[in-house]
């Protein structure tokens, strides 16, 4: 953790929606003029789209669990180093993975490879992780231990799946039965390296549907935010100074369900970001204004 160089992380599995936690925190750092260093979690992934086929081909032979949620597939050591150097003084080095040809034309690079490892800008206010293993820990590896705000995004698992299917399906191309057999190869790695870092995270966002979710395999559709409550867990919530009286007076139909969880409808999960976290990067800037001033 370190006030001059902050960390913000948000972390959740495939199909969870971290990328729409991203998208608020970008309109926040707008609004407050932020520069922020934005890593993406695929970038630290150990193979490129077709290196990850041969490979896992090779691990189902010898009968190996490898899948992007484990250790095997990615760089955890290289991602903890990029947090502690940041930390440290602001520098570190990623590279950007390529996911599809409007990418591949902006990067200049084939889809499903990797850009150049290359520093980061210099002289950023934050750095901002958003992917798989923001609070990882395997062994010597202990990504969590890093940022100073260590965010969840986690739908029940059902939901997950429902927005997983849906997503890779539609936008990526592949067959439902292949993004199926994928949930089932990561299961292993989901529960050892995915489920645990939600215990170590600051604050947990998990959308729970209020319609039948029960065979995720044959959904036709994803629940809408309409259909659906957020439950917001916050571990601690004197660490950040969070107002639970005061969100329940700006969430209509919202209600506390646990000393430190509030229940929102999922309509009002952007609202929640910006009424939590805009104090909270706000006293995290302060912070590191006084201590640059202090040099």
């Amino acid at each position: 953790m370190s006030d001059k160089h902050p960390i913000i992380a948000v972390t959740g599995s495939s199909g969870a929606g971290t990328s729409t936690v991203k998208t608020a925190f970008e309109h926040i750092f707008f609004r407050e003029q932020v520069s922020a260093c934005f890593i993406g979690g695929d970038s630290y992934h150990r193979y490129n789209r077709e290196e990850m086929r041969q490979e896992v081909k090779s691990a189902l032979a010898e009968g190996r669990n490898l899948s992007h949620f484990g250790p095997e597939g990615n760089h955890f050591e290289q991602l903890e180093q990029l947090f502690r150097t940041y930390g440290e003084d602001g520098t570190g080095n990623r590279r950007f993975y390529i996911h599809d040809d409007a990418e591949a034309k902006a990067f200049k690079c084939e889809s499903g490879t990797f850009t150049p490892w290359e520093p980061i800008p210099a002289n950023t206010d934050l750095l901002f992780y958003e992917g798989l293993h923001g609070g990882v820990a395997d062994g010597n590896i202990n990504a969590a231990r890093h940022p100073d705000l260590l965010i969840g995004v986690v739908p029940i698992v059902n939901l997950e799946w429902i927005q997983k299917i849906h997503r890779d399906t539609a936008e990526r191309g592949y067959d439902a039965k292949d993004v199926t057999d994928n949930i089932l190869r990561r299961m292993h790695d989901y529960v050892h390296y995915i489920a645990p870092q939600f215990s170590l995270t600051d604050i947990n966002f998990q959308r729970v549907p209020t319609v039948d979710t029960s065979n995720p395999f044959i959904a036709r559709d994803i629940p809408t935010a309409d259909e659906s409550f957020c439950v917001i867990r916050v571990r601690d919530p004197v660490k950040f100074g969070i107002d639970f009286p005061y969100l329940l007076t700006m969430m209509h139909n919202s209600f506390m369900s646990r000393r430190n969880s509030i229940v929102i409808p999922a309509g009002k999960m952007g609202l929640a970001i910006e009424i939590i976290f805009s104090p909270i990067l706000e006293n995290m800037m302060q912070k590191r204004r006084r201590l640059l001033r202090a040099r």
